[in-house]
């Protein structure tokens, strides 16, 4: 504990963002750059080191938080890497992605703002690698043993890093023409660069994972023959199974789904694209889902230049402040929360049939109605109480152009025919059951993330691969050194 008054005479300061009129101009991270490294080392003072540090159970991941805060104090930066390290393969993206339920469990949170510990991790995160501190890590010797992970999403990849390094021959196969999943073409770059990604990839590659994109596992190549080719074969193909919004006029032209239009915004900052042809420009955008998808899709229609942009949220307007009786200390509350996108939408008045960062609360979709043509021109929505009632007279109508849904997901989508050429047996929610040692009804064959947690956050995403790969390392070794963060069956602290 570098200061220990730090809590009590410094008050939290997070990473500034930039202007929103400049940052919506392009599709750089919004935040300031160079604004962080000034403020993170008495940010890190605030960290009382406690007694019982609940951040640790707020964190799958099990970080050392108090360990890397303080050496972050000390400007120890090659320490702080190692701590950091120790637990998360991948600091730069949970640094910039998670929510941060570390610091929803801080004990300063009690009755003062949390320490920010999600911008101190990306602090050491991004000056590990300007300072060389993060160098492949390949075994010294490899185990004759082979594994497939499909999926390159953080699970997949996660797994793939761990059972590299022990020794083992990993192979990752991504039906995609890119690495990384929900992380390549799901999440916008103004949240996360991708050069933060390739970097990774290519540590990985010089550790000796090897990857194969462009292969869809059951379509391109079938699930048993890759099966009898492999020691163990690791699912983690996330779940990109998308919910439905089954009411009148679905069917109209410019209705999609957030990951039929985010995956090509994305290719256009990628190069691949010079216009999206799903482009928000100049269209009165609706999205419905309150979500973080939802949020990104917000953002990405905002840069596109969309003429409007409203979302829907079903639920009603949280609060600015905790609620002890149903979120208590540590859990993750539900507060309202203004993420770039939404502090983006309110300054440019992105939305002037909602309130004033774009959204409506409590907000459900009726119907959709269209022109002759079959394109949808109109969004009707009604409010609804707690219970999800409608409310007598509080019907409205929306112009809109184009529609997209951004409801969650399901499980893992099965039209490539993994699931059913393996035989897998699925959860009643459409999950991939597995038990204790993430290891499904076939032999040999693992699940892990979101295929078989459902969707989740970025942190259980990596902690369920640094678990399976000690699962699966178990099963070919004997025995694992490898950490696991977590069971099947943990869940987030709840009440």
């Amino acid at each position: 504990m570098a200061d220990p008054k730090g809590f009590m005479t410094t008050p939290r300061q997070d990473w500034p963002r930039r202007p929103v009129e400049e940052r919506v101009r392009d599709w750089d991270e919004v935040y300031a750059p160079g604004a962080l490294l000034p403020i993170v080392s008495k940010q890190a003072d605030r960290c009382m080191d406690c007694g019982v540090p609940f951040c640790h159970d707020a964190c799958p991941l099990g970080n050392l938080i108090p360990e890397w805060n303080d050496l972050v104090s000390r400007e120890d930066w090659r320490a702080a890497s190692d701590r950091l390290h120790a637990t998360n393969n991948f600091p730069e993206f949970t640094g910039r992605l998670c929510p941060a339920p570390c610091e929803a469990g801080c004990v300063l949170a009690i009755n003062q703002p949390a320490v920010t510990i999600k911008n101190v991790e990306v602090a050491i995160a991004d000056r590990a690698w300007a300072e060389g501190f993060a160098p492949p890590n390949p075994p010294d010797r490899l185990s004759g043993k082979t594994v497939a992970v499909i999926g390159s999403g953080p699970t997949g990849l996660a797994a793939a890093q761990q059972l590299t390094r022990a020794g083992h021959t990993v192979a990752v196969y991504e039906k995609d023409d890119r690495i990384g999943g929900l992380m390549r073409y799901g999440i916008p770059a103004f949240k996360m660069e991708k050069h933060h990604l390739d970097r990774r990839i290519e540590q990985m590659i010089a550790e000796g994972t090897r990857f194969r994109t462009g292969t869809a596992v059951g379509r391109d190549v079938g699930a048993a023959e890759l099966r009898a080719r492999y020691d163990a074969v690791v699912i983690a193909t996330g779940a990109t199974a998308w919910r439905e919004l089954p009411v009148p006029g679905r069917e109209l032209a410019g209705i999609h789904q957030a990951m039929e239009y985010l995956p090509l915004a994305n290719r256009v900052c990628e190069g691949d694209l010079e216009v999206s042809p799903m482009s928000a420009a100049g269209l009165h955008v609706v999205i419905v889902g309150g979500g973080d998808t939802g949020a990104d899709c917000l953002g990405t229609a905002v840069r596109e230049g969309a003429a409007s942009v409203t979302q829907l949220d079903i639920y009603a307007q949280p609060g600015a402040d905790r609620d002890e009786d149903t979120d208590p200390w540590p859990t993750y509350p539900k507060i309202y929360r203004l993420s770039a996108a939404h502090e983006e939408a309110r300054d440019l008045r992105s939305a002037p049939a909602a309130d004033a960062d774009a959204r409506l609360f409590a907000a459900s979709t009726l119907r959709f109605t269209g022109d002759e043509d079959g394109r949808v021109r109109s969004l009707h929505l009604v409010e609804v109480d707690a219970r999800r009632r409608p409310v007598a007279g509080s019907g409205r109508e929306l112009p809109v152009d184009l529609v997209l849904l951004a409801l969650g997901f399901s499980g893992p989508d099965r039209a490539d025919g993994l699931v059913d050429q393996l035989g897998l047996t699925l959860e009643p929610r459409g999950t991939i059951a597995r038990d204790r040692d993430f290891a499904t009804n076939v032999p040999g064959v693992f699940a892990a993330g979101d295929a078989a947690r459902g969707q989740s956050l970025i942190v259980w995403a990596i902690a369920e691969g640094r678990a399976v790969a000690a699962a699966v390392d178990r099963r070919l070794s004997g025995g694992s050194r490898l950490p696991a963060p977590i069971s099947p069956y943990d869940r987030p602290m709840s009440v």
